[in-house]
């Protein structure tokens, strides 16, 4: 059965160790090298394990929208890139689609609160005063957070779970690994002296 495409422990008596629970995780992979998705290709993402996902083809760009069991963020994620490799279609993967840069509204949305609470944890009305500052901040725009930053101060404040702040954290580590590799791939002598210059060489 092919992809559906949507065209638009061991124990004893004073040690016990526990399997870590699996969760659904719902991700987007945003690939590239594919412009369309043809039967063939939707076949061999299937048979690669990629049967947990939905292929979307919008604005030119290919998109899989996996709904997946795994102990972690991280797990779901890298094994369904894993997955997309191993197909062998030639495409990559881009970029984890993870809306990280959120607005007030936004991040009201995400947390079940009202934008003017939010509002009163950003300007420290509410709160202990410290809120991270926006990432970028246009004249003609409403500042944007990272969401990664403002889910570690949300969990620091008792007000998400600390698996919220985890899984942000796997989408961005894995999404400056998967921008690294292309950097590398078209400008490597660039990548290799700036890493050398910030002292990751």
């Amino acid at each position: 059965m092919p992809v559906p495409i949507d065209r638009c422990n061991q124990t004893n008596e004073t040690t016990m160790r526990m399997p870590r629970t699996k969760r659904e995780f719902e991700f987007t992979l945003v690939l590239k090298g594919l412009a369309s998705v043809s039967d063939e290709v939707a076949n061999a993402l299937y048979e690669a394990g990629c049967d947990d996902a939905t292929i979307a083809v919008c604005g030119g760009r290919v998109a899989l929208t996996f709904g997946r069991s795994a102990a972690s963020m991280k797990d779901a994620i890298l094994g369904a890139v894993r997955d997309i490799r191993k197909a062998g279609v030639g495409a990559d993967v881009w970029r984890v689609d993870d809306n990280n840069l959120v607005s007030q509204s936004d991040i009201a949305r995400r947390i079940g609160r009202t934008r003017q609470m939010v509002h009163q944890y950003v300007t420290g009305a509410r709160g202990r005063g410290d809120f991270p500052p926006p990432a970028c901040q246009h004249p003609d725009s409403a500042p944007l957070w990272l969401w990664r930053d403002v889910a570690r101060w949300l969990a620091e404040n008792r007000l998400i779970g600390d698996e919220v702040v985890r899984d942000a954290e796997e989408i961005g580590i894995i999404n400056t690994a998967l921008d690294l590799k292309h950097q590398q791939e078209s400008r490597p002598e660039l990548v290799a002296e700036a890493m050398a210059a910030v002292g990751c060489a």
